[in-house]
């Protein structure tokens, strides 16, 4: 199980009224959601919360939320910032087991990007998911899926297929062979491309002036 540890009160008061008053006591108001005992509303102290952010490894990572010594696995899923301080104004949390099987959203990465003959021409790499949503259990969530650029050239393709799972881990989209990424020529290289492909006109004949006074 992860090192982050929450310690949470539960909130006997809800709404938006209670919610400023949990704020403007330096805690964060929130949720947790999932199992037999439903919904509870709850509240953690703002400055553990950020430290728990700052760690990296919060959002969609199994933690621990200690109440009063009662301990219960968890999994944030949504966290609301305050758009100009960026300070945390709600959590919403999920209930979990250690052997249970969730669907986490895992960040993908890329590496030897140097090795990649495409990229060292000066081609781009156009990356269409940023995250794979995977089946996992709680206790083996994977931090990243890291993706070799090693030998790919311009109009390399990767698809799911192709990429390395962590163990155990099994995609949540099986119908369709999802594209991740891919590696395209630069724009100048096309443009240039283009203009050497397209045929050359043929220079109209110049008009014949003694004939155009005829008639």
């Amino acid at each position: 199980m992860a090192g982050i540890v929450l310690t949470v009160d539960v909130r006997e008061k809800t709404g938006t009224g209670n919610a400023r008053a949990t704020r403007r006591k330096e805690q964060v108001p929130g949720v947790l959601y999932g199992g037999p005992r439903g919904p509870v509303a709850i509240e953690v102290a703002k400055k553990e919360l950020q430290k728990a952010l700052r760690a990296g490894k919060f959002i969609s990572h199994m933690i621990t939320l200690d109440h009063k010594g009662e301990k219960q696995p968890v999994i944030p899923r949504a966290i609301q910032f305050h758009p100009v301080t960026d300070e945390p104004l709600h959590v919403d949390l999920y209930r979990v087991e250690e052997n249970s099987v969730i669907d986490v959203d895992v960040p993908v990465h890329f590496k030897n990007q140097l090795d990649s003959p495409g990229l060292k021409r000066g081609g781009v790499l156009n990356v269409v998911e940023h995250t794979i949503r995977l089946k996992v259990k709680a206790s083996a969530i994977p931090e990243e899926i890291v993706i070799d650029l090693t030998g790919l050239d311009v109009g390399a393709v990767i698809h799911l297929s192709a990429v390395t799972l962590p163990a155990g881990a099994t995609p949540v989209v099986k119908d369709r062979d999802m594209t991740i990424a891919s590696i395209g020529g630069r724009m100048a290289e096309a443009a240039e491309e283009t203009v050497e492909a397209a045929p050359v006109a043929a220079a109209a004949p110049a008009a014949d002036a003694k004939g155009d006074k005829k008639g």
